[in-house]
């Protein structure tokens, strides 16, 4: 399969003036090479293919090489398909570089488990195991805000209000990386850890557009990276040959009793343990967990 890995390098000036001034063109390039096209097809009556219009290109070439930091070697023997230079709203540089890849399936194991995704906790387990959420943004917040105060107050055009921006992107850059780094290593464990032939891992199919529209957890819910973390553990189980499986997001995993499956007329969030008739007492985020995972069961069945 294709995989992408991505690094970031540290143009000189001269470089960093080369591929500014090339971004700059890519706009007018791309529609200079479809209005060819269209002449072409309406004129003559001839299809452009990309492979022409590529070789009636000049792409940028640098004068010396990238000073690129190689923060995990490529698969022996690996050629690039692609090679795309990209510059974040930080300020830094960064190349992707496109391989085919054979990515070996990880071993078999006997074990499962179903996920509820929280805010308290980040992701509570069918085996009762809570993982933390670590609200990286909400560690940033005072260093957030005084960077946006700053660059409130800076007039509109001036290079004081770009730098300020810059200092502003940064804090979100740190924020950002720092929540992709946990999420990976969390959905990397999950993956490895949890088998899926007749087990599998559960995961809540939740709208999180909808949710983000309640403006008291929009913040939070933004910061734990929910929609993220599902995508992750889409494409890794996939990669390993794990079965990733999901459930309806109607489906009533908290209010439905794990131990004998009555289903609670109403359960408010405020309740965070609650005893069913038949006896069983539950956590809430446990019992979700629990359910989700014999949801998914029954599904594969």
């Amino acid at each position: 399969m294709k995989r992408a890995y991505k690094y970031r390098f540290h143009p000189t000036p001269e470089q960093a003036e080369e591929l500014v001034r090339t971004f700059g063109c890519v706009r007018l390039v791309y529609n200079k090479a479809l209005e060819e096209r269209t002449r072409a097809y309406t004129e003559e009556g001839r299809g452009v293919s990309y492979t022409e219009s590529s070789a009636a290109l000049t792409l940028a070439k640098m004068g010396a090489p990238l000073d690129i930091v190689w923060s995990r070697p490529l698969p022996e023997g690996a050629e690039p398909s692609t090679v795309t230079v990209s510059r974040d709203a930080a300020g830094r540089w960064f190349v992707s570089l496109l391989v085919e890849e054979k990515i070996a399936p990880l071993p078999p194991v006997e074990r499962s488990t179903g996920v509820d995704t929280g805010l308290t906790a980040l992701l509570t387990l069918s085996c009762g195991e809570q993982i933390a959420n670590p609200r990286h943004e909400r560690r940033e917040r005072r260093r957030l805000a005084k960077a946006q105060r700053a660059l409130a107050r800076k007039q509109k055009g001036s290079n004081n209000r770009a730098k300020a921006r810059l200092k502003v992107a940064r804090v979100h850059a740190r924020i950002a990386d720092r929540r992709r780094d946990y999420l990976h290593k969390v959905t990397t464990r999950l993956v490895r850890e949890n088998q899926v032939i007749a087990q599998v891992i559960a995961v809540e199919d939740l709208a999180v557009r909808n949710l983000l529209k309640n403006h008291a957890l929009a913040r939070a819910i933004s910061d734990a990276g929910w929609r993220e973390l599902r995508r992750m553990l889409e494409y890794k189980t996939d990669w390993y040959g794990r079965t990733l499986a999901v459930a309806d997001r109607f489906f009533p995993s908290s209010k439905l009793c794990s131990v004998c499956g009555t289903l609670q007329e109403t359960l408010p969030l405020s309740v965070r343990v609650w005893v069913c008739a038949c006896g069983a007492v539950h956590d809430r985020e446990v019992n979700a967990a629990r359910n989700m995972l014999l949801a998914a069961g029954l599904a594969e069945s």
